[in-house]
């Protein structure tokens, strides 16, 4: 029996987080499938900003740091980002970006490892956690290397000279999710340290990294926590590694009295040693409207919805672009897939250019690969539909042969 759109209307009147939807600023007519690469506008984030910028800064002004709270952002904000990764209040800070709170984690896993020289990576994840390794290796000069495997192997490259094991829960192309509490087993049976990416994970699936012993973690906050673009990012230190090791950026910050102004460094003896110097203030306001309503949603929910959301568009793609050389690159499988599907097409670039100026916003990934975002809080079933409906259009039609559609722009 093939699909129909009231189906898929029927699914949105019944869905329980439909009523998040109205909580966004989303512009009509808009089919909005990138939230996997910057997450829609809290419509409470605008008056949070106007009370910061129109009150705190302009008639607080400096007093705010005090009795407007500013000074805590961090490590309250943290601690609300704790209870949708599955952490301690106090392991976990909001500060920096993903690169350098990564660099910060990885300088301190080797000093933990003094034994040990390897890195271990996926070569095919996000570029910039490969960047800030083999950053951090050449600016140490002490011998270390990073080393890099792919999925169908990776397992098997964990090994007692590894030291670490930097690895991204959800691919960013693919969307494959890694086993956490395996990988983590396996690392630290191997006498390794473990610290995962959670980008694009946090606010998309349920993650427990204290269930699954992790020793460190990083994630950004402009995806699916919503935090509006270049938010601050989150970073994740277990406790029991708080005291042993320092992280390299050592700012006053990060001190254990900021405001003694001592001559030496001396380190905070809990999460904030994690930080180095003053933090976004505007930034952190806005992003703790879109933490706050993530933690009012239910994530077991948000995970179903996503799930059926990719299930029902492989299925779409499969009935109605068949013929068109699609090839599905996410998981078929649902639970091993994260909140995104993705498909590969020789002319990937320009059918995406052509998709978003008929409003259906994905993205593209070199060298072929189309992304489409689906973000439980906001995305309907009928987006799905209309979607797919929409990629038949462009290609009945072939209007992605245009050629300005393959004059390729500064951000893809």
């Amino acid at each position: 029996m093939p699909l129909i759109r009231e189906t898929f209307l029927a699914h949105d009147s019944s869905d329980p987080l439909r009523s998040f939807r109205d909580e966004f600023i989303l512009p009509d007519g808009v089919i909005y499938l990138d939230g996997n690469s910057l997450g829609a506008m809290p419509r409470v984030a605008r008056q949070r900003i106007e009370t910061l910028v129109s009150k705190e800064w302009a008639q607080d002004l400096i007093t705010s740091w005090n009795t407007n709270g500013w000074f805590d952002l961090p490590t309250r904000i943290g601690a609300k980002i704790a209870r949708l990764i599955g952490a301690r209040d106090d392991e976990v800070l909001v500060t920096d970006s993903t690169g350098i709170n990564l660099y910060k984690l990885l300088s301190m896993a080797l000093d933990l490892r003094p034994d040990r020289k390897v890195i271990l990576m996926e070569g095919s994840n996000f570029p910039t956690d490969n960047y800030i390794a083999q950053g951090l290796v050449r600016q140490l000069g002490r011998g270390h290397e990073v080393r890099f495997a792919e999925r169908d192997n990776f397992a098997a490259h964990i090994t007692p000279e590894i030291a670490v094991v930097a690895l991204t829960q959800v691919h960013y192309k693919t969307g494959h999710v890694y086993d956490m509490n395996e990988i983590t087993e396996r690392t630290h049976k191997a006498g390794a340290l473990m610290c995962w990416d959670l980008c694009h994970s946090a606010g998309a699936l349920p993650v427990d990294l204290g269930a699954a012993k992790a020793d460190f973690a990083v994630g950004c906050g402009y995806k699916y926590l919503n935090g509006g673009p270049g938010a601050p990012a989150f970073l994740y230190a277990a406790k029991r590694h708080l005291d042993k090791a320092i992280q390299p950026l050592t700012g006053w910050w990060s001190h254990d009295d900021p405001f003694a102004f001592e001559h030496d460094y001396r380190p905070a003896r809990d999460i904030r040693q994690l930080m180095s110097g003053t933090q976004p203030i505007l930034s952190l306001g806005a992003l703790e409207t879109g933490i706050d309503m993530m933690l009012r949603a239910d994530m077991t929910l948000i995970r179903e919805k996503s799930m059926a959301l990719g299930d029902m568009f492989i299925a779409l793609m499969s009935e109605y672009c068949a013929e068109y050389g699609f090839s599905l690159i996410s998981p078929k499988e649902a639970t091993i897939r994260g909140s995104q599907v993705a498909f590969s097409h020789p002319h990937g670039y320009a059918i995406m250019k052509a998709l978003i100026e008929a409003r259906i916003i994905g993205d593209f990934r070199a060298p072929d690969i189309m992304r489409f975002g689906l973000t439980p809080l906001y995305t309907r079933y009928q987006d799905v539909w209309d979607a797919v409906q929409g990629i038949k259009a462009v290609m009945d039609r072939k209007l992605w042969q245009n050629p300005r559609f393959a004059t390729r722009e500064s951000v893809t």
